[in-house]
């Protein structure tokens, strides 16, 4: 929990500064579409149960409010891990290894940007809350029957990025950190995501 404090006074020293300076002429009452791909990093102890897999997507809305410096951005983040199942399920009778874990988590994020002519850099921090799929195994009539078992989960997302406007669409790209609030295979679950995608109206 120290490190979503410590997050939480970076991002809010960030949007301060941010803040005070650079008034958005792009983005002024306008709602954007935006889609990404790219790649999500476990760090500390879920690097025992989950490793980065290709590849990871994301995709939501860019929302600005009346003053455009300030935005929502509802998030759907779908991301893909492989999978060590560290812990015995008494449901199943096989560990699974070399298996595939899935995340869909949806963020309610709000943030800051400050414009630079035709680039923008922002900051966001909102509450997720998603889906998590694990994979698990059974042996039957010598066979092996593979299955998910799901589970909701809250979590917290923090991330910076900055985008830049061609004609027609923004080029642009971000990097959060998302904190799990339930533990998978007995170890805390957070994550770095690394994505880059286009915006367009």
């Amino acid at each position: 929990m120290h490190k979503i404090f410590i997050l939480f006074i970076v991002f809010f020293g960030v949007t301060s500064v941010m803040a005070q300076t650079g008034v958005d002429t792009l983005h002024a009452r306008k709602v954007y579409y935006m889609g990404g791909t790219g790649l999500s990093f476990p760090m500390g102890k879920t690097k025992e149960a989950l490793t980065s897999k290709l590849f990871s997507g994301s995709m939501g809305l860019d929302i600005s409010l009346k003053n455009p410096k300030y935005f929502l951005m509802p998030t759907l983040y779908m991301l893909t891990f492989g999978y060590k199942q560290l812990v015995e399920d008494p449901d199943y009778n096989y560990m699974v290894e070399n298996g595939r874990a899935n995340f869909y988590m949806l963020s309610l994020a709000a943030g800051t940007r400050r414009q630079y002519d035709r680039l923008n850099s922002y900051a966001y921090v909102g509450p997720t809350i998603g889906l998590i799929s694990e994979p698990r195994g059974n042996v039957v009539d010598n066979k092996i029957m593979l299955e998910n078992k799901h589970a909701i989960s809250p979590a917290v997302k923090v991330g910076f990025g900055s985008d830049y406007k061609f004609k027609g669409f923004f080029l642009g790209g971000e990097i959060g950190y998302m904190y799990n609030f339930k533990k998978i295979q007995g170890n805390p679950v957070h994550f770095m995501t690394i994505m880059v995608g286009l915006k367009s109206d």
